[in-house]
């Protein structure tokens, strides 16, 4: 049968509020509204939300931004309802709020974000804690030595302190849990970002070298040091090179689904990644590190997050993830592993591609007895698919070798 506006704009509003809401709209219509739904089908979901001009999370975020702004809560909260069962993320939930708090006042964003936080909940989404208290409460600076470096602080003022140091793409807000949880244990944590991720800025084409010396500068300028240094991927390289370099500044070791170095076929795809990022930005890139970042098992099972990972991959500057490609081919820490004597704990994701286990374990066994090596269940970033074992055994490990200085079992 051939499809008049009213079927057309039936799909279109199926595709943005669900079947079951529109059924219920157009089944119990009646015949003071039934020409009104009609209208509003024909008008508002065909005429209006088909167009071309913007795409459909755009259009959603109009819609929630707009209904939140005129107080039309009932309309906002099915809005927010359907975003988020279509997978929008958080933080565009969050940007769009912070729009309303900016143009149409802080009490309709914080009636926005009571009605959007209990949301997230009833979609099995709900926030973790984050409180502003002293002792967890995020402070960020960016560093006054160049290049700037964004740092974020957590923790109290005296305690082990630990640095974490995120993965190639990602930024320092892939440790916001981990940080939150060891800042509540009494550890002072400092997270950066990189050269040229997040908030830090590219200075030229940083070499390993140039990346390990950004880490000596931080923690020097800290003042906390020796500190326990987790370092993921990329982060697990630079906590190599200043293990090495720089031993005086480390206390112990967190080196997680990282290599002392790659083989050859590894090197020449990163300096070719480089350069489709180049030409293409990170849209070139995004699938295949997707692959190579969670297992597909993973996001079949936990889609918000893949989302929330996917974006945050999108966001970061092409330079700095081309410059830091290039930086990671040139990478080889094989040599040095024998002078690292902290205690170390090398982390493996059992389905991790891009950091195979048997690697992991000879990096382990090239730094020798003070080197422990676990294996959990997850691929390329064990702290989103595997977060309870990975802190948990970053717990353990800080307990045990902060206070005796040893690892057990190590080996």
């Amino acid at each position: 049968m051939r499809q008049d506006d009213f079927d057309r704009g039936l799909v279109q509003r199926r595709a943005v509020l669900g079947h079951d809401w529109v059924e219920r709209s157009t089944a119990n219509a009646t015949a003071f509204t039934a020409q009104w739904q009609d209208f509003i089908t024909r008008t508002a979901w065909h005429a209006v939300w088909g167009r071309e001009g913007l795409d459909t999370e755009t259009r959603r975020l109009l819609a929630m931004t707009s209904t939140l702004a005129l107080g039309r809560l009932e309309e906002f909260e099915m809005h927010v309802h359907a975003a988020l069962a279509a997978g929008m993320s958080e933080v565009a939930l969050q940007d769009m709020l912070q729009m309303v708090a900016l143009y149409a006042g802080v009490p309709a964003a914080n009636t926005g974000f009571r009605i959007t936080a209990a949301a997230l909940k009833a979609a099995g989404r709900p926030s973790p804690p984050a409180p502003l208290t002293p002792t967890v409460r995020e402070r960020s600076f960016h560093t006054f030595s160049q290049p700037q470096t964004h740092v974020v602080l957590q923790g109290p003022e005296s305690g082990p302190p630990v640095v974490l140091c995120h993965a190639l793409g990602l930024d320092l807000s892939m440790w916001s849990q981990v940080a939150g949880r060891l800042a509540a244990l009494g550890h002072p944590v400092l997270r950066y970002d990189l050269q040229g991720h997040g908030g830090s800025e590219l200075a030229g084409s940083p070499s390993i070298d140039d990346l390990v010396e950004d880490a000596a500068r931080v923690v020097q300028e800290w003042n906390r040091g020796p500190v326990v240094f987790v370092g993921l991927s990329l982060g697990g390289m630079v906590a190599q090179g200043l293990a090495i370099q720089h031993p005086r500044l480390v206390r112990a070791l967190v080196l997680s689904n990282t290599v002392a170095s790659y083989p050859q076929q590894a090197r020449e795809g990163f300096l070719a990644r480089a350069g489709q990022v180049r030409a293409g930005g990170m849209a070139a890139i995004i699938d295949a590190a997707m692959q190579r970042y969670l297992s597909a098992q993973f996001q079949s099972l936990a889609p918000a997050a893949t989302l929330q990972l996917r974006e945050l991959l999108l966001r970061c500057p092409p330079a700095g993830y081309a410059a830091c490609c290039e930086a990671l081919a040139s990478v080889d820490w094989t040599e040095g592993l024998p002078s690292i004597r902290v205690p170390t704990w090398v982390v493996s994701g059992a389905s991790d591609l891009a950091a195979p286990p048997a690697l992991q374990q000879a990096l382990a066994q090239g730094i020798g007895p003070l080197a422990r090596h676990t294996v959990l269940a997850s691929a390329h970033l064990p702290t989103l698919e595997a977060p309870e074992a990975f802190s948990a055994g970053l717990e353990a490990f800080l307990a045990e070798c902060v206070t005796t200085g040893t690892v057990e079992g190590a080996g």
